[in-house]
This record gives structure tokens, sequence and C-alpha cells, in this order.
């Protein structure tokens, strides 16, 4: 089942990545996002081993401007980023 809400949000696509390429990315989308205004966006990590997606969140952690994230109910392999716009 496909989230067709998800389609509205800014997306990065992290496949490919490596663990320090997907931090510094993750990072920088958020900056990128920041200035845009955009306060929800969506980070494709994919499933495989966890690797990417553990990598993702513990960044997303230590991120001063995310408020909260989570897993995609429908896909465990996108984290949805609310971010904190001033």
């Amino acid at each position: 089942m496909k989230d067709i809400f998800l389609e509205r949000y800014h997306k990065i696509d992290l496949h490919g990545y490596d663990r320090d390429s997907a931090r510094v990315a993750v990072n920088d989308f958020i900056d990128e996002n920041i200035i845009l205004g955009n306060d929800t966006i969506l980070i494709i990590h994919g499933i495989g081993t966890g690797i990417i997606k553990k990598e993702v969140h513990e960044t997303l952690s230590h991120n001063k401007h995310v408020l909260e994230y989570k897993t995609d109910n429908f896909n465990d392999g996108c984290t949805i980023v609310k971010l904190i716009i001033k």
C-alpha cells in the first residue's frame, strides 16, 4: 500500500549512500528545507540491513532543527521528519 500523501513532501533518497555520506546529506537536506520554509520532509533510507536507517535516526536525534521524526506506518524504508521553522 502506498501513502499518496507522502508525495507532497520534499524528499531525499539515500539508496547507495554509506553512513558518513548519509549523515552529511541528511544535515544538508534539513538546512536547505529550513531555508525554504518546509516544516515536513521525507527521508528515504531503504530497509536493507538497517545501517542507514539507524544512522539517519541518530543524525536526526542530534539535529537542533528536528522537532520529531518517525518511521512511516506504511513503509519501513522511509522516515517522516517535522522541522522547527522560525
